[in-house]
């Protein structure tokens, strides 16, 4: 989602930075980008300035369209005018065609001033026939330079479209990630959290802490499930992948506080849980989640379900203490 948002963002600059040399408009396909490569997010105040071009852009085509249909409006008259001096020239002429060698009957000076009139009202005629041609060939030049500039208002518009929705997108996942990164940074102070492994819980506050339930925390996932090790591209790793029936409840492993619950990257739909002295854990690529960021929670509380990325159902979980990630396993008994 944060790559193609980039991508996309990345296509409209561009688009703009060709844009500005010309008042055609040119959309060149870009080659697809490896969804493996990190790609850095355009700088903010390019994408701003991007946008602006865009604008400037369209508002210049919106001018461009009204003094077309300005032009095209007067023209029907000029184009009415034009053709009636046509029609009344050409009567006058065919009168003196229809006339002949009649005016030699004058002599030969009332001759030559009838040829000179002929001659006269000749090209008199096709001055007017030029002229009525050239105003139909300016309306038909306006009627395709409106077609030209509909065509590239739309094209303009939907990229601006799109790179506003990916500008967005990348705000969202500004949003995920900083709400991410707080999330590990906001525990303090021991756990007072309930624990209820293996016996009656502990009441909040007796100091019962996650560090010494090392190796007695709650499966992540109730029924049968099959457990592997993981490192997972896009994740801080080391990880655990669970898998299991999709749907399938996930639980919390301890009891504790709802530090994030929305999506975020390579995780998926995830739950992170603070459990106290900077312990969280982690728990990844849910098909829905069933609790709220700030929400206090019990051991062996729903906290979601498993959901399936593409390559099966399964549950992705880790174990953090600050910034660094434990492995898993021996703190889940295995």
């Amino acid at each position: 989602m944060h790559l193609l948002a980039r991508t996309t963002v990345a296509a409209a600059v561009l688009l703009v930075a060709g844009l500005a040399s010309g008042d055609r408009l040119a959309v060149v396909p870009l080659p697809p980008v490896p969804t493996s490569v990190s790609m850095r997010a355009p700088d903010p105040n390019q994408t701003i300035l991007a946008l602006a071009a865009l604008d400037r852009k369209i508002a210049d085509l919106d001018a461009a369209e009204t003094a077309a249909k300005r032009d095209l409006a007067g023209l029907g008259g000029r184009v009415a005018e034009s053709h009636q001096r046509v029609v009344a020239r050409g009567r006058g002429f065919y009168r003196m065609t229809r006339a002949g060698m009649l005016a030699i009957g004058g002599g030969f000076d009332a001759l030559v001033t009838h040829a000179m009139h002929f001659e006269r009202a000749r090209r008199s005629l096709e001055a007017e026939l030029g002229s009525e041609r050239a105003l139909r060939e300016h309306g038909a030049d306006l009627a395709r330079e409106l077609e030209r500039v509909a065509r590239d208002r739309v094209a303009l518009g939907s990229q601006r479209n799109a790179m506003d929705a990916a500008r967005l997108a990348m705000q969202d996942e500004e949003r995920r990630r900083t709400a991410f990164d707080r999330a590990f940074q906001a525990s303090s102070g021991p756990s007072d959290y309930v624990s209820v492994y293996g016996g009656p819980s502990a009441e909040p506050g007796s100091g019962t802490a996650f560090a010494s339930s090392r190796g007695r925390l709650l499966f992540p996932v109730i029924g049968t499930a099959e457990t592997r090790a993981a490192r997972r591209e896009g994740t801080d790793g080391p990880g655990l992948e669970i898998r299991a029936a999709l749907g399938s409840v996930v639980r919390a492993v301890f009891g504790g506080k709802v530090a994030f619950a929305d999506r975020y990257g390579a995780y998926g739909r995830i739950v992170i849980l603070d459990h106290g002295d900077h312990y969280y854990s982690v728990s990844g690529n849910l098909s829905g989640v069933d609790v709220r960021l700030g929400d206090e929670i019990t051991a062996g509380e729903r906290i979601g379900s498993i959901g399936d990325d593409g390559n099966g159902p399964m549950l992705y979980f880790e174990i953090r203490h600050g910034s660094e990630t434990l492995v898993p396993g021996p703190w889940l008994g295995m």
